[in-house]
């Protein structure tokens, strides 16, 4: 008998032992594959491996318009795919299973852009969607994001000899896509796919900027005039030669041959719509884009309506607001009354401005302990916008390096100093900032436990949707204590809401411009002047506007899910770190997630 139980007892450990090999297998596996993706998105975004601090692609820019370059992504996520499959997903741990199915969406829904008609590739700009007919546009453009790196002070680093001659290089795989995308809009015109008059002509505006500035005040100069002091006076003599050489031969020429093309021959078939739902596979095309930037099958139709039901709801909380401040007039006039008071723009100066976050950024110092309980070693810093690029600006957030060298970056548009209006100012720093975006990519592209290729930006729907739901904590944060301000939360929440219905308006239901613009100035406080741009970017950018408030009503519902199943139990900085520790999720992984850890919990 005794024989007998030690047999079993060798047979249960060996069985045991083989189990735990091949679990230690699957992982090893996935954790190849994990690296070889992360290898390649490296590859395939050199400017996002600047980003994260992986200097060997330092030299280039890619041409994700190119035929080539599409080509090489749509072999590279198949045959990723198709490793995938090979995954035994049940020897996997929890926490791979989760990775292992976000790569997988990726590479699917990417792989489905670049199948497209109209070929939707990735661009270097916040891992955004471009069109490959229709690659410069007034916003979140190739033609601005190079400039803004050329300036200095960015993404791009300016500390070494080496560092200022990558980016010379750079500058001829820009130029090479300069080229590429006159190509491909002069294909676009012959099919008509082409942009909206409107949005070329502030692109054509841009351009003016590096085309007549002199060498000295040129933006592509200004490295050549901040040159660390470890570089000796014969590199400095022969790059501050190579950079003017480069700015009169090469760029400015380029510019001007760009301008002229747009000016002559694109401007002129241009067309009058303002929804992609006017271009052929048109529809389709925004379907699918609704599904890359909401990660969710929602029609048009049904975000149009979720959007105007939130427009209302939102409303009735303004009305609220508005009473408890004391205005007399009906909601209309108090949006006028606060686009147009002289108490909300007060300032003189641009760095009032800067100084007014950074005190906000201490005034939330106090209770943030009592909201989260992870901390990232990343610091940020305000900046004002380029010059070049702050009349079409939003307020934006650019990430520091993943070892915490650089820090991250809160850019705010000051067009008009005098005329900046600061009733929305703590939502907006809860938004870019912290607890919104600096704190979320922070801890995401710091987190070790993630797989590598999980740390950069990536999903809109989540980085947004939390940056937006950010914004509602500002109470429990110690804000909000000015109602103005609190009004200025609900103005930017409206805001989001009314995205819902003017990007699906103008996609889906052939609003045009001018309908949007009005919906939105009979719905919020913003001027007219940053109504347009917004409107404009919409047009530009098909169904990235949907992303925030689809984000933020995700996560909002499951917090109010954890609160009423879990009771006395919820802890809100748990559910925090639950919502953050695992990188951008598609929403159905992070209900996935959450429904989890509430059983969990229970």
């Amino acid at each position: 008998m005794k024989h007998t139980i030690s047999l079993l007892f060798l047979m249960l450990s060996l069985c045991a032992c083989n189990q735990e090999q091949t679990r230690a297998s699957a992982s090893k596996s996935l954790a190849i594959i994990f690296e070889e993706y992360y290898q390649f998105k490296d590859r395939i975004n050199p400017i996002e491996a600047t980003k994260g601090g992986n200097l060997q692609y330092n030299e280039y820019i890619a041409n994700y318009i190119s035929d080539a370059y599409q080509t090489d992504l749509i072999a590279e996520y198949s045959v990723f795919l198709k490793r995938l499959a090979q995954i035994d997903t049940a020897q996997l741990s929890t926490a791979d299973l989760l990775s292992m199915k976000v790569m997988q969406w990726d590479c699917e829904v990417k792989l489905e852009g670049l199948q497209n008609p109209l070929v939707i590739t990735t661009s270097p700009i916040y891992n955004l969607p471009s069109f490959e007919l229709t690659p410069l546009i007034q916003v979140q453009s190739l033609h601005l994001y190079v400039a803004q790196l050329g300036a200095g002070g960015s993404v791009h680093p300016f500390t070494t000899v080496k560092d200022y001659e990558d980016w010379l290089k750079r500058l001829d795989d820009y130029i090479a896509f300069l080229d590429t995308s006159v190509a491909n809009m002069k294909e676009g015109m012959a099919k008509g796919i082409v942009l909206p008059k409107v949005l070329t002509e502030k692109t054509i505006v841009q351009l003016e900027e590096f085309i007549t500035k002199p060498v000295e005040k040129h933006l592509f100069y200004r490295p050549i005039q901040s040159m660390p002091e470890g570089i000796s006076q014969s590199d400095r003599d022969r790059l501050a030669e190579e950079y003017h050489n480069v700015i009169e031969t090469k760029l400015r020429p380029k510019y001007t041959e760009l301008k002229q093309f747009l000016v002559a021959e694109y401007l002129p078939v241009c067309r009058t719509t303002s929804g992609i739902g006017a271009l052929p596979n048109g529809a389709a095309t925004y379907n699918y884009l609704i599904k890359l930037h909401t990660t969710t099958n929602l029609t048009a139709e049904e975000i149009h309506e979720l959007g105007k039901q939130e427009v209302r709801r939102i409303l009735l909380e303004m009305e609220k607001a508005k009473n408890q401040i004391g205005f007399k007039g009906d909601i209309k006039a108090f949006l006028e009354f606060i686009r147009n008071s002289p108490e909300q723009m007060p300032f003189q100066d641009p760095q009032e401005i800067i100084a007014n976050f950074n005190r906000i950024k201490e005034k939330i110092n106090d209770k943030f302990d009592q909201v989260f309980e992870l901390t990232p070693k990343a610091d940020f810093v305000v900046r004002r916008t380029e010059a070049f690029r702050e009349a079409s600006a939003s307020a934006e957030y650019v990430p520091g390096t993943k070892d915490a060298s650089r820090p991250g970056i809160f850019y705010v548009p000051i067009p008009n100093v005098s005329e900046y209006n600061k009733f929305a100012d703590e939502a907006l720093f809860l938004h870019e900032a912290i607890p919104g975006h600096h704190y979320q990519l922070s801890l995401q592209q710091e987190n070790k436990a993630l797989p590598k290729f999980l740390h950069p930006e990536s999903l809109g729907v989540f980085v947004e949707g939390w940056a937006l739901y950010a914004e509602s904590l500002g109470k429990e944060l110690g804000l909000y204590d000015d109602p103005i301000q609190y009004f200025g939360m609900l103005s930017m929440e409206m805001h989001r809401a009314i995205r819902l219905v003017v990007d699906t308006g103008m996609h889906s239901k052939g609003w045009t411009r001018e309908q949007a613009i009005q919906y939105s100035l009979d719905h919020e406080a913003e001027s007219e002047a940053s109504i347009i741009s917004e409107i404009e970017r919409y047009m530009a950018t098909p169904g990235q506007a949907l992303s925030y408030k689809m984000g933020q009503i995700k996560i909002r519902t499951l917090r109010t899910k954890a609160e009423q199943k879990l009771g006395a139990q919820f802890d809100v900085r748990a559910f925090h770190s639950q919502v953050l520790n695992s990188g951008s999720l598609p929403l159905v992984l992070l209900e996935e997630k959450i429904e989890n850890w509430i059983n969990s919990q229970l």
